[in-house]
């Protein structure tokens, strides 16, 4: 049986436990430096108190040090692994391969055993796209491999065809790179701001405009590498059939209401998949989560959604009119006067809504609703540019952010618990549903017959878990069982119980963690490889010449490496059925202060390749 793990993000410890109770398998989160979101630190402490959380639910923590390391960090990168393994994470995502030869070394000195005490993913931004490539990382020693977001269910299907084993995470929701992972260098060739160091500036999210080689503008002011969000929750079992087994949520950056919202609807959607196939998928930990809203990915920050390359190359995939949420369309401006304006459609409004519309410029405009009567929209001041006709989108919904602010989800581990009688007292047994695994405590205690059935009683007892994180399914009690036990008695063997649960959980947990050893000398490496080498150790892995990262050096390959192509998405790629281009290459993106950005168009690869100025 396939376990099933839905991986979602905890900017910090507060969203870590939310992201739990509202059903996720996993999380990952920053470890205090070294992760490719820089703004998302967290301490060692946090870390190991979401471990406490998370391992009694069988649920596990992922670390990103997925950064690459320059040569006077690598002492702080070796302590902070020391405080990660004595944290007790799960695993560790990574980028630069200094990390392998550190935890090498850890362990060495302190007497373990070639196998590394953290587990190892290879974080998406180690580029893995090729089956060749997922081979390499799985014989570094990675138990999982993060792939490309680009990849087609296809491609993914003979990775895992090519390199079974291995562990195949995919991601599933959330913002997207216009770049291949690891090989944007645009951030730092305009802003000093390295991605591959987490302080990526968002170059994608800015307007540009296209010229030809002789200067015509071709398309005026658009958002033109601007991506909508990923949405693969109607394509689960595909991936899962295809050979994924951990599905991730981009959105480390993004706020609660994001984390639980879009942990829940994939967590149902994952339950639902699995009541149809239960002799084939389980989930990877423990527990039932109930809600106290109806999860809709509608309802949280979007840009519009696509499955992106899922299923081949799309006409669709870009948010060129706006990088910022549209959400929701909620109907259409039917009459206007001269303070607000009327809407048919089937929505609710509340007071306080954020609402937008795009103009005729087809620029975003956004305004409060500042009173709703009915469907009658009051907002503080009329937007320039609205009028009967316009679609309207909800973009700030008051009634779902007061909903999901409040306690919203909790877990309980569903146990099964037995008494009996044994020589010398009593035994009390609990096991988990769905697994092998049971914990008994033994208690002396004299035989003494009861003077009425006990049974109710016993069960009443046993049963009140309070706020424990489990919940009992069913108490059994033999029916020739009629001795009295006091209450306190049953209360200390059931609050023993809980406590000898809550230590043995994680090491029965649904799907283990996988430890592969590293090899002393590395397999040689099947790429040139892009730019990425920034310390000595990584240089001396690679058997490389030189440090050769952008961030030390600079280079003259391309500052973005994209699937997505401006020329198929505005209908003039000949090879996929579009019309011959009128305008004459190479063409350029524009910024507003000047820059041009040369793109080059490699159609053999089906790449679009974005060059500096």
């Amino acid at each position: 049986m396939r376990a099933l793990e839905l991986l979602a993000p905890a900017k910090n410890l507060e969203y870590g436990i939310a992201a739990i109770d509202h059903g996720a398998d996993a999380v990952y989160i920053g470890a205090p430096r070294f992760g490719a979101r820089a703004a998302v630190g967290n301490s060692v402490e946090d870390i190991r108190r979401l471990c406490d959380y998370a391992h009694p639910f069988g649920v596990k923590v992922y670390v990103t040090v997925n950064t690459i390391v320059y040569d006077e960090e690598l002492d702080d990168v070796r302590l902070l692994l020391k405080d990660l393994q004595e944290a007790n994470v799960d695993a560790i995502l990574v980028q630069d391969m200094s990390i392998l030869k550190l935890l090498q070394d850890i362990s060495l000195t302190s007497h373990h055993s070639p196998l590394t005490s953290i587990s190892l993913h290879a974080s998406t931004q180690t580029d893995n796209r090729t089956p060749e490539k997922v081979r390499w990382l799985c014989d570094m020693g990675f138990s999982r491999v993060v792939l490309a977001r680009e990849l087609s269910l296809d491609e993914i299907r003979e990775i895992h065809r090519e390199v079974p084993d291995v562990e195949l995470e995919v991601f599933v929701h959330g913002a997207l790179c216009v770049s291949y992972s690891g090989l944007c260098y645009a951030s730092q060739h305009c802003f000093g701001r390295s991605a591959n160091r987490g302080e990526c500036a968002q170059f994608c999210r800015m307007k540009f405009s296209l010229q030809d080689a002789k200067g015509r503008e071709v398309v005026h002011d658009r958002y033109l590498l601007s991506l909508k969000d990923m949405n693969r929750i109607d394509h689960l079992e595909e991936l899962i059939e295809a050979g994924a087994t951990s599905f991730k949520i981009e959105g480390r950056l993004k706020d609660l209401s994001y984390v639980k919202n879009v942990t829940a609807a994939y967590s149902q959607r994952l339950n639902a998949l699995i009541r149809r196939h239960p002799d084939r998928y389980c989930r990877s930990s423990l527990g039932v989560c109930s809600y106290a809203f109806t999860p809709d990915l509608n309802r949280t920050f979007n840009r519009g959604y696509t499955s992106y390359f899922l299923q081949g190359r799309q006409p669709d995939i870009a948010s060129m009119d706006t990088p910022k949420a549209m959400g929701a369309f909620v109907g259409t401006v039917k009459e206007m006067r001269h303070d607000s304006f009327n809407v048919a459609g089937v929505a609710c409004f509340a007071n306080g809504d954020g609402l937008c519309f795009l103009n005729e410029e087809r620029q975003l405009v956004g305004f409060r609703a500042n009173k709703v009567v009915g469907n009658r929209i009051f907002p503080y001041r009329m937007p320039q540019g609205l009028k009967a006709g316009v679609r309207l989108y909800r973009n700030n919904d008051q009634d779902f952010d007061r909903l999901m602010s409040k306690p919203s989800a909790t877990r309980r581990i569903p146990i099964r618990l037995a008494l009996r009688a044994v020589a010398d007292g009593f035994e009390l047994s609990a096991s988990l549903s769905g697994m092998p695994c049971s914990s008994v405590v033994h208690i002396s205690a004299e035989h003494l017959p009861a003077q009425k059935p006990p049974r109710d009683n016993i069960i009443r007892q046993l049963t009140k878990l309070g706020d424990t994180i489990y919940s009992c399914e069913e108490v059994e009690v033999p029916d020739d069982f009629n001795y009295f036990i006091p209450n306190s008695l049953l209360s200390d063997m059931r609050r023993q119980l809980v406590e000898m649960l809550l230590t043995s959980t994680a090491d029965n947990a649904v799907s283990p963690i996988v430890h592969k050893s590293i090899p002393s000398s590395p397999p040689s490496y099947p790429y040139r490889y892009q730019y990425n080498i920034s310390n000595h150790l990584s240089q001396a892995f690679y058997g490389a010449s030189e440090q050769s990262a952008y961030e030390l050096k600079g280079g003259d390959g391309p500052i973005m490496q994209c699937r997505h192509c401006i020329r198929y998405a505005l209908g003039a790629c000949v090879k996929h059925g579009g019309q011959h281009p009128s305008w004459q290459e190479p063409l350029s993106l524009v910024l507003g202060d000047g820059r041009r950005f040369p793109l080059e168009f490699d159609c053999k690869n089906c790449q679009m390749n974005v060059y500096a100025p």
